[in-house]
């Protein structure tokens, strides 16, 4: 491998980066472009400073290749050896939390997980205001500072001195967001005249939104409501079965229900698809239809749920030892006033139901797909035992688990990301002309989605022997090429020094 270690002026953290540089050739590798086509190689992407400017097709798998066939290496270029390995887009995190106070997650942490996972852009829908978003967007994009790039959708509201109770305040919030900077907004729901009035302004500006459909809105406003009011796209599921209700209008709470205690909430949702429209039938389509119309997408960020379903599973996932602070792992605990703690008293019954919720929502979702809808990765991290990068990676194999093709997960994770976004002529899918956005893994990721996990997939050898293999080699943002095993043993050392200042170590909850 060639590959000189050169650094790049801003970011000071010697041996995590190398370049932009004037050209740079990955040469070699098996391409999964992004854009739903099957694997091709071996090829050569040629890169200059941050553009991709050329992908040649080298030769054939298994026959030597003709040195007079590749792009010539310029004075002063360098290049990767990257026979045997994949290249594929930057991956787009549609639901990607910068951390927070109460988590004790901070920007360089949550960014080193991201890029060591080799997601590239993320969109980020609401979090410590719109002005702590935008600095690190524009440090991000002047790549002085190690993260992906970043598209601020501001939560409604935050920031406004007073409660907006009016149209015309909705409108006026709407115009200063976007006079800062903001590429859109995050609703949780609002008053119906209320929540047209912001979309249509929204929308006037050109932004995009995303919306969060919270229990205390929904029974007037649902997924229907908001896509035709011009809503860019839904978040999770809420109020998507509610649009699908043909029996009631409200969903059946307990009559004994708190929506501020959390293990009701979570409960009653794991009971909430099974009141919907059965699949197939015809209001089920009809809901379907019309959202496909619109050119709707889903964002459904399976992961954070999965704790619903199986919640040992959630809470033992082996990086959370070496990759998960202490203050983070506080947060996921039992507790009656951290969001997503729910964990009450959760056992089978709860599980049971949750497992049948995904049955139904993943039929949604997968037929969504099938019709030519639109659905990208989310995984909005940093809550219910579901750790920032990683969850990103179960996020794909959730997609399977729902019926997608892996070339077709691989394309909800990159070009319609990008799409949702209105950016896919810069990101998205591996093509000259794009921004070198990408990822190097030296697994077939198509043939198993944990080798993109940081810790990457246990393997037996012909000898008998377990060992690890995969997880992604470099991230590439912006022709700058990054050590992703780099960037995760600087996050390693970032909670062992945590762990070792607190006396720490991680136990399970009422184990102590």
């Amino acid at each position: 491998m060639i590959l000189l270690l050169l650094g790049l002026p801003g970011l000071a953290q010697s041996g995590l980066s190398e370049g932009p540089f004037n050209q740079l050739i990955i040469r070699g590798a098996t391409l999964i472009d992004g854009n739903g086509a099957p694997p091709q190689g071996p090829v050569d992407i040629v890169i200059e400073q941050n553009r991709i400017t050329r992908v040649q097709v080298v030769g054939y798998p298994g026959v030597a290749i003709d040195p007079e066939d590749r792009p010539a290496l310029s004075a002063g270029g360098k290049e990767i050896d990257a026979e045997g390995m994949y290249v594929l887009p930057g991956f787009v995190d549609m639901h990607g939390h910068i951390g927070g106070v109460a988590q004790g997650a901070e920007p360089d942490y949550v960014f080193k997980l991201w890029m060591g996972h080799g997601i590239t852009s993320v969109r980020e829908p609401s979090g410590r205001g719109v002005d702590f978003a935008m600095d690190l967007k524009r440090k991000s994009a002047a790549n002085q500072i190690i993260a992906p790039r970043v598209f601020v959708y501001t939560g409604f509201g935050q920031g406004s001195k007073d409660q907006i109770t009016t149209p015309e305040q909705a409108r006026a919030w709407v115009r200063a967001n976007a006079k800062k900077g903001a590429d859109g907004i995050k609703f949780f729901g609002a008053e119906p005249e209320i929540m047209a009035a912001a979309l249509d302004e929204n929308k006037q500006l050109g932004l995009r939104s995303a919306c969060h459909h919270a229990q205390l809105s929904v029974a007037r406003w649902n997924v229907l409501h908001s896509a035709r009011a011009g809503l860019t796209s839904m978040e999770h599921w809420y109020g998507l079965p509610e649009a699908l209700f043909e029996d009631r209008t409200v969903q059946d709470y307990p009559l004994d229900f708190n929506y501020n205690n959390e293990q009701h909430r979570f409960e009653a949702a794991g009971n909430l698809w099974k009141q919907a429209a059965a699949p197939y039938s015809p209001h089920w389509n009809a809901v379907m239809e019309e959202l496909l119309s619109l050119d709707f997408t889903i964002d459904p960020t399976f992961n954070i749920y999965e704790a619903s379903r199986d919640l040992h599973r959630a809470r033992r996932a082996e990086w959370h030892e070496q990759y998960t602070l202490p203050s983070l792992w506080r947060f996921y605990a039992p507790s009656k006033v951290s969001h997503g703690s729910y964990w009450h008293f959760w056992g089978t019954e709860q599980e049971v139901a949750w497992k049948e919720n995904y049955r139904l929502w993943m039929t949604f979702v997968n037929e969504y797909k099938n019709r030519g809808g639109r659905v990208t990765v989310g995984s909005d991290s940093g809550f219910i035992y579901q750790l920032y990068g990683f969850a990103y990676i179960r996020e794909m194999e959730l997609l399977r688990e729902a019926g997608f093709h892996p070339l077709e997960i691989i394309r909800a994770a990159t070009l319609s990301g990008a799409e949702a976004l209105g950016f896919d002529r810069e990101i998205g899918t591996v093509a000259p002309g794009k921004l070198a956005d990408l990822v190097v893994v030296e697994e077939n990721p198509l043939e198993n989605f944990k080798v993109l996990y940081g810790t990457g997939a246990i393997k037996l050898t012909e000898d008998n022997e377990v060992v690890r293999v995969g997880g992604v080699k470099y991230t590439v943002k912006d022709g700058i090429v990054y050590d992703a095993k780099a960037l995760l043993e600087d996050v390693k050392k970032q909670v062992e020094a945590a762990k070792k200042t607190e006396n720490f170590e991680i136990r399970q909850p009422g184990m102590e």
